[in-house]
């Protein structure tokens, strides 16, 4: 089984910084894409920005310039640093990575739990 602990989020102030990291562990072969999502209330689930296991991003038009998506594979995280927020930035932040349990398994999408952010004066 796999589980993925996100941490970072909190409280800040408008134009404020967060860096979200979200730890993948268990027992697996490897993580192929790995993605950051957020969920406003009301609103449905929506993609921030995916890192592949090669290393191209994605990002969302919203985020462009503001956010950046990393990874480190010896730690198994991937990271979301989070700059110039505003606060329609204010979501729960969910991780997500496909993983494959063993070499001959395809790629299952796992979730974190959620980490809030929350941006505000």
């Amino acid at each position: 089984q796999v589980q993925l602990v996100e941490s970072g989020g909190g409280l800040v102030q408008p134009g404020g910084s967060l860096r979200l990291s979200c730890t993948a562990s268990g027992n697996f072969f490897r993580i192929n894409a790995m993605a950051w999502y957020r969920q406003a209330p009301g609103k449905q689930r929506e993609l921030v920005a995916s890192v592949t296991s090669g290393g191209s991003t994605n990002y969302a038009d919203f985020v462009k310039g503001r956010f950046t998506i990393s990874r480190d594979d010896v730690k198994n995280t991937v990271y979301l640093q989070m700059n110039s927020l505003k606060p329609e930035d204010t979501a729960a932040y969910y991780c997500n990575a496909a993983v494959r349990a063993r070499t001959w398994t395809p790629p299952k999408d796992y979730w974190g739990q959620g980490t809030q952010v929350t941006v505000s004066s």
